[in-house]
């Protein structure tokens, strides 16, 4: 899955770049997200407009860290 992928399942999920949504509410299996988020992760590039946190839901270990939510902000537009 690429970038513009991932990018197009949040905009479903959250309705707008900036909002906070459950990582689990991309639709993709749990081996998948976190393999996919991971890698993106290791990205300076890409990751620093993505922005994770843990709350109430179901974790995904991303980076080491079991994360719950995500937010993507909408300047990463300009790398896509």
């Amino acid at each position: 899955m690429n970038l513009r992928n991932v990018i197009d399942k949040y905009l479903a999920a959250a309705g707008a770049y900036g909002k906070s949504v459950p990582i689990e509410s991309l639709g993709l299996s749990h081996d998948e997200t976190e393999q996919i988020f991971d890698v993106l992760d290791e990205d300076y590039h890409i990751s620093r407009f993505f922005h994770f946190s843990k709350a109430a839901g179901q974790s995904f270990q991303i980076s080491g860290f079991a994360q719950t939510h995500i937010s993507i902000d909408a300047e990463i537009q300009a790398i896509l």
